[in-house]
């Protein structure tokens, strides 16, 4: 993997699985021997911060104005979120989250909270539904 440049392996959300991100990700952190700080605290503080990096190349955006406001910073969007979603996989390797399933179960329970006949193009929470 070290030997590999950015972008070699093609992958595309349509066709790479989770799973090969994560194995990737896994030897990536074993080569540089990041593991030693990936307590889930630090990976959390961690992902608020490249969170925050994201939302800051929004930072002043007029809500019918040019997202984000100024050019130079949107190449930079990709790289922010690909941040995120690192940390985010770095956080459910040393949580014991399987990501993947969690969302799938918070769907189904975000189908019952919000049924779509009742929360269809509706802001409001759903005990204010």
């Amino acid at each position: 993997m070290s030997s590999a440049a950015p972008g070699v392996r093609g992958w595309t959300d349509a066709a790479t699985p989770l799973a090969d991100v994560r194995t990737a990700l896994r030897a990536f952190n074993a080569e540089r021997d990041w593991a030693r700080y990936h307590s889930p605290r630090n990976l959390a503080m961690a992902l608020s911060v490249e969170s925050a990096e994201l939302l800051e190349l929004y930072l002043w955006s007029a809500d019918g104005g040019p997202q984000p406001p100024v050019a130079d910073r949107g190449p930079r969007v990709a790289d922010e979120a690909a941040d995120v979603l690192i940390t985010l996989l770095n956080f459910c390797e040393a949580a014991g989250v399987d990501l993947a399933a969690a969302v799938d179960r918070k769907l189904a329970i975000n189908a019952e909270k919000y049924p779509a006949d009742r929360a269809r193009g509706r802001l409001e929470k759903a005990e204010e539904l």
